[in-house]
């Protein structure tokens, strides 16, 4: 089930109702509301996995038990070793045994050696890499005595499998989540009211600007040899914008949706794009993954408290390893490896905690030497995620290349991207306004949370419903939630 289908605009009214008006004197039936709606949302993808996601489940619940409860060290290294294993192995069959044993078989033909191993013909589950790592968040907290296990397998249920945020996050911790589950929530019309502008705002980033934007980016990937390196480029910028406006609009759903329940989630994006270096960028990309990694695998070896060579190998580990869990594709750990080049300068000048605060804050515009720092950010990035994109690493190396030519300074015309449901200049210019709107409300949680909270009621009204038919009247092809893949 989509957040942009008919489907889920039937199915949350419904769940919101029996939640609030059925169940909402008895906290249990309202969990169990909650586990039953998310597994129904799993299944309309594939019931066959919701019993992979069932076992996953229990698995951490049983070994998070027996992690709290062993008295001696060895035996909770057992039962964390247990479910780590278990996990990364489910995970590494799915998701990893084609491309390991395919570059494996390479990499021997390579040198002379011919090598035949049998791959898996599976489906990758949807949002295994995202409730696995709910799971083993879990264990690790207890194992490290930052929370305690919890007796009851619902609502443990409802923290890993939440429907909101169950095939594409953020990815929650127990120590932020779980608690709020455990306890009674009374409505907010306030948040409800929040939650619904953030789910406006999120609907209106997927359907009016990523979805467009793809269309652009598919074709201009899918044909690149035909394009100069004018448009190429136009298609690797277009390409940022799609997964940053597809994925952070499924975010912003996803927490306003939750915010309709009573429950908040884990902020996922500030504005990356108004970042000033990498390691800003880091900081407002995909902040559950980034914190994930950083929590258990950065500070685990040892973080920023090692010397400087110990530092940039973590930090390439870490990166590398971030665009290994995106996908099994080379193009997807060159990716991550590239972000670690990136930043691993500020890191060797001890400059990569510089921009903690919000660019230009407090005032309209910013300075020029902040303008020129989130260009250069913004062009980093994308060449990077140009390279994300791409088929292969053949296919990277190509477009890329072809961006940087003599054919960079022709001029993109309409006629060589014709075909798609909106013309190409009135999308720059409906980009270029969301791009407004985005940097006026950068200090806030998402760009519209503010917005018009002083103005009159009909004025504010007319402006939601200008987002409504804007987001209607610029639907185009639609396309699944890119993060849905992984």
């Amino acid at each position: 089930m989509l957040f942009n289908s008919l489907g889920f605009a039937l199915f949350l009214p419904i769940v919101f109702v029996l939640y609030w008006f059925v169940t909402n004197k008895n906290l249990k039936a309202q969990n169990l509301l909650l586990l039953a709606a998310s597994y129904f949302f799993y299944s309309c993808w594939d019931y066959r996995f919701l019993f992979l996601l069932i076992f996953s489940t229990f698995l951490d619940f049983y070994t998070g038990q027996r992690i709290y409860r062993a008295v001696k060290p060895a035996s909770k290294k057992f039962w964390l070793y247990l479910s780590v294993g278990v996990n990364l192995g489910l995970l590494g069959v799915f998701k990893y045994y084609n491309f390991f044993v395919d570059s494996l078989a390479h990499s021997l033909s390579a040198v002379g050696v011919t090598a035949s191993f049998n791959t898996l013909d599976v489906i990758l589950p949807v949002g295994i890499s995202f409730y696995t790592f709910h799971g083993l968040s879990y264990v690790f907290d207890i194992h490290n005595g930052r929370t305690k296990p919890t007796d009851n397998f619902v609502d443990y249920s409802v923290f890993v499998s939440f429907f909101p945020l169950l095939v594409a996050g953020p990815i929650e911790r127990a120590t932020h989540l779980l608690p709020q589950i455990e306890k009674p929530r009374r409505f907010s019309y306030q948040q409800a009211v929040n939650g619904m502008r953030q789910i406006l705002w999120g609907y209106f980033k997927k359907v009016a600007i990523a979805d467009n934007c793809a269309e652009y980016a598919n074709m201009i990937f899918n044909n690149s040899g035909h394009y100069p390196g004018s448009v190429l480029l136009l298609g690797a910028v277009l390409f940022s914008i799609q997964i940053y406006c597809d994925f952070s609009g499924y975010s912003d759903i996803a927490l306003g949706v939750a915010r309709l329940f009573g429950i908040e989630l884990l902020r996922n994006f500030a504005f990356p794009f108004f970042s000033r270096d990498i390691a800003e960028f880091w900081r407002r990309w995909h902040i559950s993954l980034s914190s994930w990694f950083k929590d258990y695998l950065y500070i685990p070896l040892g973080g920023s408290k090692v010397n400087t060579w110990k530092r940039v190998r973590n930090t390439i580990i870490i990166f590398v390893m971030s665009g290994l869990w995106h996908g099994a594709a080379w193009t997807y750990i060159i990716w991550g490896a590239l972000n670690a080049l990136y930043i691993i300068p500020s890191i060797l000048i001890k400059s990569n905690r510089n921009h903690l605060d919000t660019v230009a804050q407090g005032r309209l515009l910013p300075s020029l030497s902040d303008t020129f720092k989130m260009l250069v950010t913004f062009m980093l990035t994308t060449l990077a995620l140009a390279v994300f994109r791409s088929a292969d690493m053949a296919h990277a190396f190509s477009f890329i290349g072809g961006i940087f030519t003599k054919s960079f300074f022709v001029i993109p015309t309409g006629e060589m991207l014709m075909g798609a449901s909106v013309n190409i200049l009135a999308l720059l210019v409906v980009v270029t306004l969301f791009m407004v709107a985005e940097w006026l409300g950068r200090e806030s949680l998402f760009a519209i949370e503010h917005t018009g909270e002083k103005w009159p009621r009909p004025l504010r009204w007319a402006f939601y419903l200008t987002i409504v038919l804007s987001t209607l009247y610029l639907t185009g092809i639609p396309q699944q939630f890119v993060y849905f893949q992984f």
